[in-house]
């Protein structure tokens, strides 16, 4: 029996260590040929290879079971090394079928202690990168596309957070680039949709070298696996890669300790209409301070209730 992934490839980012290492694996045993990329500079000859590294050790990890991987090193968020990244990938495997954006990191502060390069930084990395590797993957499929005159394979797996649908008060750079990352998969997945390619986006809760603070609270439990652990995220990036999701497109699941959350777009909650054509302040506030003194503490866009979300419940 064919495995799901067999005959593709993919790229998987920031896949050294945590979230995107599982994935890689993840992908690697359900089939495809992965290119797992890693934070760094790429090698002297200019192809990106790793000799050494969280990258290689993955790499190797996933030929050791019996799959084909290959190591890059390099900074997704530069615009050259992530179109070396995407070159790289149709250079060894002759196409590119699956990309996966993982690579991140933090800097937290409240919004009025943040620095400019703590902003900057975080906009870069997690919003800059995604674009990044989605700009030369999206290309490639056009291309193909044109080339056999019709749609090809293509799936795209973003990475944002829960940070963006709750509010993040202590995140703001953090929480700023996941909510852009979700607007740049929904625009991704109109734009690619009549190629073939799908986009969706995931929020992940996991317990990874870049969350330790943030979930050091949680206690790892004894025995059993951590609700925490990244490998209750690996399967579902798994499946949205699949053929079997190609219906799943522009679409954003929660994920974490064996639940998948699909959460729906936002939905217009009331409309007022000016009696003139043109509001004034008055009319405004004859209609929408009711409307607001109407609804409960602490109500906002913000969905704080996902991060009530378990297994079971």
């Amino acid at each position: 029996m064919s495995l799901p992934l067999e005959g593709l490839a993919a790229v998987v980012t920031g896949a050294g260590r945590g979230l995107g290492r599982a994935e890689a694996l993840e992908l690697g045993r359900l089939g495809a040929a992965v290119v797992v990329n890693d934070y760094g500079q790429p090698g002297r000859d200019g192809s990106g290879a790793a000799s050494a590294g969280p990258a290689e050790e993955v790499a190797a990890e996933i030929r050791a079971a019996g799959g084909r991987a290959r190591a890059h090193v390099g900074d997704v968020a530069d615009h050259q090394q992530a179109r070396e990244l995407v070159e790289l990938a149709v250079a060894e495997y002759g196409r590119l079928d699956i990309l996966v954006n993982n690579a991140g990191i933090l800097r937290d502060r409240m919004v009025f202690s943040m620095a400019e390069g703590e902003w900057d930084a975080v906009i870069r990395v997690h919003l800059k990168g995604h674009f990044n590797t989605v700009r030369f993957a999206a290309a490639h499929w056009r291309d193909r596309a044109k080339a056999v005159g019709g749609p090809v394979y293509g799936r795209i797996v973003n990475t944002s957070s829960e940070a963006f649908l709750a509010g993040s008060a202590g995140q703001p750079n953090y929480a700023a680039a996941k909510g852009g990352i979700v607007g740049l998969t929904t625009s991704t997945a109109l734009a690619l949709a009549k190629y073939g390619v799908t986009a969706n986006v995931i929020c992940p809760r996991a317990r990874t070298r870049m969350t330790a603070d943030v979930f050091a609270s949680r206690a790892v439990p004894v025995g059993g696996l951590d609700p925490l652990s990244p490998e209750h995220v690996a399967p579902l990036v798994g499946y949205l890669a699949s053929p079997a999701a190609g219906r799943v497109n522009g679409q954003l699941l929660v994920v974490h300790g064996g639940m998948v959350a699909v959460v729906e777009r936002p939905r217009v909650g009331a409309q007022f209409d000016s009696s003139r054509g043109v509001f004034t302040y008055e009319e405004l506030d004859a209609v929408l301070s009711p409307f607001y003194a109407g609804r409960g503490e602490g109500e906002m866009f913000a969905a704080a209730e996902v991060l009530r979300l378990r297994r079971g419940r």
